[in-house]
């Protein structure tokens, strides 16, 4: 008999050891909830001319000028970035009520701004322009022939999700 109390001992210990140490996150729907890697600190310099060339490349296939990188823009893009994560959702207004063009402004941008795109996920870089790509609106964001600046930014929450703003202007 002491021998199956030991066996039985060892047995629930062994299936103890399989189970796993936490339990993903699960939404109100009870799906459970993505989870993101973050973004290092040489991807953080990366990304911008990384997101760049991809677009000049995209831009290129239909005779499009190529976009420069401009400092203003980038600015607007990141403050947006991180205000949509203050108000949890993404859209195109501040919580100030501010449009792109009025923070664009502010940043010091004083030429046209042609459009913004954004999103909310737990998605890298090229993941999102790939789906920007992928809807007629956001894509001719990117794509529009009268743009020559380019505005990018993102903001990460701890929790690996990324709120990323593009602007277009010229």
């Amino acid at each position: 008999m002491p021998n199956f109390k030991l066996i039985a001992t060892l047995s629930l210990v062994a299936l103890a050891a399989c189970q796993p140490r936490s339990l993903p996150p699960v939404a109100a729907d009870g799906q459970s909830m993505p989870t993101g890697r973050q973004i290092s600190a040489a991807e953080e310099q990366q990304i911008p001319i990384r997101v760049l060339q991809q677009i000049n490349t995209l831009r290129g296939n239909i005779a499009a000028p190529p976009l420069t990188l401009n400092p203003q823009l980038s600015a607007a893009a990141l403050a947006h970035s991180r205000d949509m994560s203050a108000q949890n959702r993404a859209w195109h207004w501040g919580s100030d009520g501010s449009s792109p063009l009025d923070r664009a402004r502010r940043a010091g941008y004083f030429g046209t701004v042609a459009g913004e795109n954004i999103s909310e996920s737990y998605e890298n870089d090229m993941q999102t322009l790939s789906a920007w790509m992928g809807t007629r609106d956001t894509r001719d964001v990117i794509m529009d022939p009268a743009a020559t600046n380019l505005g990018f930014a993102w903001y990460q929450e701890p929790s690996g999700k990324v709120w990323w703003t593009l602007l277009t202007g010229s």
